[in-house]
C-alpha cells in the first residue's frame, strides 16, 4: 500500500470552497449575535478537578443529537497526552517506512469503520457514535468552527491498523472531520477493545483547519478520552470482546499511564446499549 499518496489535496479543494462560504455566513451571523446579550456559562469554572458532568458533554436526543455545552463562560483545556506508538500521522515509521494516513485520499470522512484509498477491510464490533464539540478556552469557551480533528483507535481485538500484525494492510478506524458552526463533529465507528496495559481509549489531534490537518506539524493539541467503567463492562460482555474482559480486569484508571492523574476532562458521557450501539459525547477545550 502506498503510504505517500498526496490525493488529499484534491479532496480538500471543494471542501475549502464550501468552508469559505460557510465561514462567511458564520461571520454575518456572529455580527448579528454580537448585538445580543451573552448568556453566562453557569457551572463551568477553570478547576481541573471539575466533575465529568461539569466538564464533559450531555448526550443529545437519539443518534442525531449534538453536544450541548454552553459556548460562553469558562472551560479548562483538555490535558496534552501522548499520541502513542500508532498515530499514522507521519511522525513515526513501521517496517522502515513513514506511516502517514493524513495525506491519503479519502481520510476526511465521518464513518471510519471501513478502510479506504484502496484497502477494503471493515472493522467489526459494537456500533459507536463519537460526538465532540471543540471549544476555545482562551476565548470565553466559544465554539471553534472550521477546525479539524483527526481521530483514531484500536479495533475490538486491540489492534491498530497500519501497525499491528495482521492489519498492516488496513487503515480503518482513522479519519478527519471538520467542526461545524457550533464546533460539533461526529464519527461513526465501533467500540474499541481493551488491550494489555491500557484502559480503553480514543486518540485525537486538533488542527486549525482541514487543510492543515494534512501535516502533523500543524496540530495544536494531542489528547485521549476514555469511557465509564460500567459501560466498558457492558460492552465487553458482547461477542468478540472476550480478550478485553481479561485485559480490563488487570488495569484501572488509577494505574493507567495516561489517566492516572485524573479523568474529569477526558471521561466521555455515554448513552445507548450493546445491542443498538452507543453514543458518546465530550466537550474538548483548547486554546484556539
Amino acid at each position: 500500500m502506498d503510504l505517500h499518496d498526496h490525493g488529499l489535496a484534491s479532496d480538500l479543494e471543494m471542501m475549502r470552497q464550501l468552508a469559505a462560504e460557510r465561514r462567511q455566513v458564520l461571520r454575518w451571523l456572529l455580527a448579528g449575535a454580537a448585538m445580543l446579550p451573552l448568556v453566562s456559562c453557569g457551572g463551568g469554572g477553570s478547576d481541573a478537578g471539575a466533575t465529568a458532568s461539569g466538564s464533559g458533554a450531555t448526550a443529545g436526543s437519539g443518534s442525531t443529537g449534538t453536544v450541548t455545552t454552553p459556548t460562553t463562560g469558562a472551560c479548562t483545556v483538555i490535558p496534552e497526552e501522548t499520541g502513542g506508538p500508532y498515530p499514522a500521522d507521519g511522525t513515526n515509521t513501521n517496517g522502515g517506512s513513514i506511516v502517514n494516513v493524513l495525506n491519503q485520499s479519502g481520510v476526511v470522512r465521518s464513518d471510519i469503520r471501513a478502510s479506504f484509498n484502496g484497502a477494503t477491510g471493515m472493522a467489526a464490533g459494537v456500533p459507536l457514535t463519537i460526538k465532540l464539540q471543540l471549544l476555545n478556552a482562551s476565548g470565553s469557551c466559544a465554539a471553534l468552527a472550521g477546525y479539524a480533528i483527526y481521530l483514531w483507535h484500536c479495533d475490538r481485538d486491540g489492534l491498530y491498523s497500519l501497525y499491528s500484525s495482521g492489519v498492516t494492510g488496513q487503515n480503518y478506524l482513522r479519519g478527519v472531520q471538520e467542526t461545524d458552526s457550533a464546533g460539533n463533529l461526529a464519527f461513526t465507528t465501533i467500540f474499541p477493545g481493551c488491550y494489555a496495559g491500557r484502559m480503553p481509549h480514543v486518540h485525537f489531534e486538533v488542527y486549525p483547519s482541514v487543510a492543515k490537518a494534512a501535516s502533523a506539524a500543524n496540530r495544536i493539541k494531542t489528547s485521549q478520552f476514555t469511557f465509564p467503567m460500567a459501560t466498558l463492562n457492558e460492552v465487553y460482555a458482547a461477542s468478540g470482546y472476550t480478550a478485553s474482559v481479561r485485559n480490563l480486569a488487570q488495569i484501572s484508571y488509577a494505574t493507567d499511564n495516561v489517566f492516572a492523574d485524573g479523568t474529569s476532562l477526558q471521561m466521555a458521557t455515554v448513552t445507548g446499549n450493546a445491542t443498538d450501539g452507543y453514543v458518546v459525547t465530550l466537550s474538548v477545550a483548547v486554546n484556539g
